[in-house]
């Protein structure tokens, strides 16, 4: 397992997005290593994204993905679920990848197949904003190199960004073809 490093994800976000999927999402809590591959994804390109938090400018909760790519921007929905998202580009830029789904590999019990769920089953939560990607418990990882290659990427329309008028309807969600575990066909 290697650690991705920053200038992995200081490129595009769409293309950080498709490369994403076949990695490994790892969180050490209390030392024990979950760990789970990333198989569904959204990518949100910055302010012109009418989807994307960054839209509505620079604020107190999205000042992380106007931050330096490689790090974490977490935000809680509907009041009881946190969502994960990876910030992409360069500093300035202010856009992110949403984790959709995971495939529980190691200590992983509880469902994933979801943002909420992926963050409740890894243990993310709030105090995973801003956090860098890049330490030591908290991080993803590429397997092999062989098993990336092999994966078929499916685009579909992002969901539950209804209100983004024609930016609802644009193919920014990516998943392995086939996985069992992504949120929705």
């Amino acid at each position: 397992m290697q650690k991705l490093q920053r200038e992995f994800y200081n490129r595009k976000t769409i293309l950080v997005a498709k490369e994403l999927l076949g990695k490994v999402l790892v969180h050490e809590v209390n030392r024990i290593q979950h760990i789970a591959k990333i198989v569904e994804v959204e990518a949100y390109l910055g302010p012109q994204d009418l989807a994307a938090h960054s839209a509505r400018g620079l604020t107190e909760r999205t000042k992380v993905m106007f931050g330096p790519p490689g790090y974490a921007y977490v935000y809680m929905i509907y009041g009881m679920y946190y969502c994960m998202n990876v910030v992409t580009e360069a500093e300035g830029h202010a856009s992110a990848v949403l984790l959709r789904a995971l495939e529980p590999l190691q200590h992983v019990t509880e469902r994933t197949e979801g943002p909420g769920l992926l963050c409740q089953a890894m243990k993310i939560d709030k105090k995973h904003n801003a956090h860098d990607l890049l330490s030591d418990h908290f991080f993803i990882a590429s397997l092999s190199q062989s098993e990336s290659e092999s994966i078929h990427i499916v685009r579909r329309p992002r969901i539950g960004v209804d209100y983004a008028g024609s930016w609802a309807m644009k193919l920014l969600r990516f998943y392995i073809k086939d996985n069992a575990f992504i949120s929705r066909r």
